[in-house]
């Protein structure tokens, strides 16, 4: 089994649609469909249905995808040690983070150092950041740490800390600090549930002897944001990190006081990747960048 056909058959895969994965690939569509064909009479099943327009893999097809990709890890893998024996610095990671505003600082030192190294910085929800490192779509994450799995490696960072914002004109507006308890006569506006911020809100407000149940869900801080900006009777609640990116006289930030009210912030990647010169520098950076802090 030539190594071109996998690679035809897993960007057929990704588009489902053999026009588009021909342009992709820079060959024709029959040339791709006959390859195609090729491979499924050497494996002896078909790979696809095909029902007019739509094409979907079939069981056979989805087991030899998820080989594909391992196969696929693997010599890129090896490619990333050789080059690592050798002093090469590989030319790109692909990251994902809780909030872009945790990357800012260490890839501007990082980009100093070393410019000819291409960052991909994706802002993702905490699951789908480890979702996607399992999946070898990013090489890492910063993220809130969740429940251990043995199929990461985690490096803590740091704590973070959160805060009630709210409007300048809000009746709290005067205060320094506050019991997560206390908030449970005002109205909120928070992330949705698929947040990881949201489910450590419910858990805490839980242990606090109250149900935290928001007026309005927004999917962006930034919109959160905005909100408490124009409602002065609403509130919400950001973390410190983001927050001290933030510099407006209409908003208030007022320190939650309970002492668990925090939640781990690290480094996550895979554990059997190989962790090359390329991502050990920049692993580095993030510490460095964090311990000054």
């Amino acid at each position: 089994m030539e190594f071109r056909l996998l690679e035809y058959f897993v960007t057929v895969s990704e588009e489902l649609h053999f026009t588009k994965a021909a342009e992709k690939l820079g060959i024709s569509q029959p040339t791709l469909s006959q390859q195609i064909r090729l491979l499924e009479a050497q494996l002896g099943t078909p790979l696809f249905s095909r029902a007019g327009k739509k094409v979907r893999l079939t069981y056979a097809g989805n087991i030899l995808l998820e080989h594909c990709e391992r196969i696929f890890f693997e010599i890129e893998q090896a490619t990333t040690k050789i080059k690592d024996v050798r002093g090469i610095l590989r030319g790109k990671l692909a990251i994902g983070c809780s909030g872009g505003h945790l990357l800012t600082s260490p890839v501007l030192s990082f980009h100093e150092k070393y410019p000819g190294i291409e960052l991909s910085i994706i802002d993702l929800r905490t699951k789908e950041t480890f979702d996607r490192i399992l999946q070898n779509q990013l090489d890492m994450g910063v993220t809130f740490l969740m429940e251990e799995d043995n199929r990461l490696e985690t490096i803590p960072l740091f704590e973070e800390e959160f805060y009630l914002v709210i409007s300048h004109l809000h009746d709290l507006a005067e205060i320094e600090s506050i019991k997560l308890k206390d908030l449970q006569t005002y109205p909120l506006t928070l992330l949705p549930h698929q947040f990881t911020m949201r489910h450590f809100f419910e858990e805490e407000g839980q242990k606090a002897g109250f149900t935290i149940q928001p007026r309005i869900e927004f999917s962006t801080v930034e919109g959160l944001l905005q909100l408490v900006k124009k409602n002065h009777d609403l509130a919400t609640i950001l973390p410190k990190s983001y927050l001290s990116t933030i510099h407006d006289h209409k908003i208030r930030q007022v320190q939650i006081m309970d002492r668990d009210f925090r939640k781990m912030i690290g480094i996550v990647y895979k554990k059997d990747l190989f962790i090359d010169n390329t991502m050990d520098a920049f692993i580095k950076q993030l510490i460095n960048t964090y311990q000054k802090e």
